[in-house]
């Protein structure tokens, strides 16, 4: 039996990157899964044609996460859709780098609406049907450990992450719900191909400053989260995993 059989998993931001890596991989550990959206419709039907083209279940849910209703929306379609929720991933996530004397009030509130409040929102949802055993995902950053230059705001919102997924440990504790943060390093993805990264020296930096020697993809990811999706992690609450290949 698949360590997920019988589960059911919302990850946001799923219809591309990290988050449609790990969609599929929670699928192929016998996870439902709610493939969300905010507005590749045409990404999140491919991921839902992949996971049921290998046997697994998935609905495409459209949904931005920094707007209540929407949130909410969600979650209630997770519980209409398989009428119960196990899983949480909050992979929702945007990010913009400029220095100090660039940063502007309307990007600051972007970022942080979406990385921050959209995680809360959500979070907020879903434990009115996550029991015991459930498990909430955090999606941060290894930027809020080694803070580049330029990513204030970015940065900023995942150190709230990082903060917020003990506060969440703490108080969700008592009712056997595990929160845990997730952070990568540098991941190929379609966000770091479009944003210039990947080819560029920044990549090369990132490098030459990880000692496995290359940037990560998806599916490194995403094998981390079905670890702490599954009860193979049940003694992990309130920890921030850092999967970057040892980039500090």
């Amino acid at each position: 039996m698949s360590k997920l059989t019988g589960k059911v998993a919302v990850v946001t931001g799923a219809s591309k990157g990290i988050g449609a890596a790990i969609a599929k991989s929670l699928a192929a550990a016998g996870a439902a899964v709610v493939v969300n959206y905010a507005s590749s419709k045409s990404g999140a039907d491919t991921v839902v044609a992949a996971i049921t083209a290998a046997g697994g279940k998935a609905v495409a849910v459209r949904g931005d996460v920094s707007k209540p209703a929407e949130a909410q929306g969600i979650i209630d379609a997770a519980i209409a859709s398989y009428g119960r929720l196990d899983i949480l991933v909050n992979n929702s996530g945007i990010y913009g780098f400029s220095p100090l004397e660039a940063i502007t009030a309307e990007d600051f509130h972007r970022q942080f609406n979406v990385n921050v409040l959209g995680l809360l929102l959500t979070t907020q949802a879903a434990v009115k049907h996550l029991g015991e055993g459930g498990s909430i995902i955090n999606i941060g950053s290894v930027v809020s450990r080694i803070t580049p230059p330029g990513s204030a705001v970015y940065t900023g919102t995942k150190g709230a992450v990082d903060a917020i997924t003990g506060v969440l440990s703490r108080e969700l504790g008592p009712k056997k719900i595990r929160v845990n943060a997730l952070n990568p390093g540098m991941v190929e993805t379609e966000g770091t191909h479009s944003a210039g990264f990947i080819g560029s020296d920044f990549e090369k930096g990132t490098v030459a400053q990880t000692p496995l020697g290359r940037i990560g993809q998806p599916n490194d990811i995403a094998a981390v989260a079905v670890f702490l999706a599954s009860d193979d992690s049940r003694w992990l609450t309130g920890e921030q995993l850092l999967a970057g290949g040892g980039l500090r």
